[in-house]
């Protein structure tokens, strides 16, 4: 499969299954320069052997289809075609790919479930998964990473015509990991998806999700959390491809930062191509900072071709916690460190209330107390 040239968008207009039509990224490119490349460790330069192994384990009701196949399966990058060379190397070096299939006009009750569990961050190991949810259809996934890893890997969700699938992805790798992952959604008419990443651990973790559309009417929404300690580098670039008429997007990502050199980046890239009139959209980043030593780096981009949109806006801000609020908590008693645990509670809370699996939700509420008592 050879390389793919977007000449609309700047943004992510290489598209490629082999590793050879990605340079070797250095630092200098707008994809990369916020990316600590040196403590990659070889996912970017090929230097990384396919040697590690994160274990994959899927729990789910009987009517969803199961499977691990070879690269050869055709649904296997049906969705999503790699747009970096990391994505790329993921693609040329995984062994087995999982797909899980919700068929067509089937309403899953029970949250899908897929644990992925590293055995070792001393070697890489790389992987893919495909959910297609056939037309008519919907359910609610959650993707489970943890234990130790050097890890990169594809993820592409394929909804079908006015199918709806929510996605919970849960990042609480070990202090010692390093995660690369795209995550794309591919939305055919009137499909409906909602993504929501919770990104707590790991030494670097760096997740794309991005969105396609492929009919009217579709729908995407984009939620995230994340809490970086001292040393920690968390990153999340979105991009939202309007290429088709009357689509909407909506994107809100918060974080909070404590430690030194802990870094979050967060990039929200939003295309609106000439043909894709009636476009509504509109994307969101808040950081809290409660220590110094951090840095944010926070960009939100519009890259708009045609008039004849609904709605298009952005707005990013990052700053620290607000005196008037800590003191209308003081001088009701409340003591200055539970008045500020309280706050940055209430700030990442409007987001962890739209997760709707109740266990997942508390699991999350329960690693933010946790960041919090540090």
């Amino acid at each position: 499969m050879g390389l793919e040239v977007k000449p609309v968008s700047t943004i992510a207009e290489k598209a490629s299954y082999d590793v050879a039509d990605f340079a070797v990224p250095n630092g200098r490119e707008e994809e990369w320069r916020f990316t600590p490349l040196r403590r990659l460790r070889g996912l970017h330069d090929g230097t990384a052997a396919p040697d590690g192994k994160v274990l994959v384990d899927v729990t789910a009701d009987p009517g969803v289809r199961v499977e691990s196949v070879g690269r050869g399966d055709p649904r296997v990058g049906s969705g999503y075609t790699p747009t970096d060379r990391v994505s790329a190397q993921a693609y040329s070096s995984f062994t087995t790919a999982t797909v899980i299939t919700v068929p067509r006009e089937t309403s899953v009750e029970r949250p899908i479930t897929v644990r992925l569990r590293g055995e070792g961050s001393a070697h890489a190991a790389y992987g893919h998964l495909t959910v297609i949810v056939e037309a008519f259809g919907s359910a609610t996934l959650v993707l489970d990473h943890g234990g130790s890893a050097t890890y990169a890997d594809n993820v592409e969700f394929i909804v079908g015509e006015q199918a709806s699938l929510k996605v919970l992805s849960l990042q609480e790798w070990h202090d010692d990991s390093v995660h690369v992952s795209h995550q794309h959604a591919h939305l055919a008419k009137d499909a409906k998806f909602a993504g929501f990443n919770v990104t707590l651990g790991g030494d670097l973790v760096r997740i794309r999700p991005s969105v396609s559309y492929h009919g009217q009417g579709g729908d995407a929404e984009l939620y995230g959390l994340y809490f970086v300690d001292g040393g920690q580098h968390l990153e999340h670039r979105l991009l939202a491809d309007h290429s088709v008429p009357n689509c909407r997007s909506r994107v809100d990502y918060r974080g909070a930062l404590q430690g030194q050199d802990a870094h979050a980046v967060w990039i929200g890239d939003v295309v609106i191509r000439a043909e894709a009139e009636g476009t509504d959209t509109y994307e969101l980043n808040r950081n809290l900072v409660l220590t110094d030593g951090t840095r944010v780096d926070s960009v939100p981009n519009l890259e708009i071709l045609t008039g004849e949109v609904a709605g298009a806006g952005h707005a990013s801000a990052s700053g620290r916690l607000d005196d008037q609020q800590l003191f209308y908590l003081q001088a009701r008693g409340i003591p200055a460190a539970e008045a500020k645990r309280m706050v940055v509670r209430g700030f990442l809370y409007q987001l962890v209330q739209k997760i709707e699996v109740e266990e997942v939700r508390e699991r999350v509420e329960a690693a933010i107390d946790v960041e919090l008592a540090r």
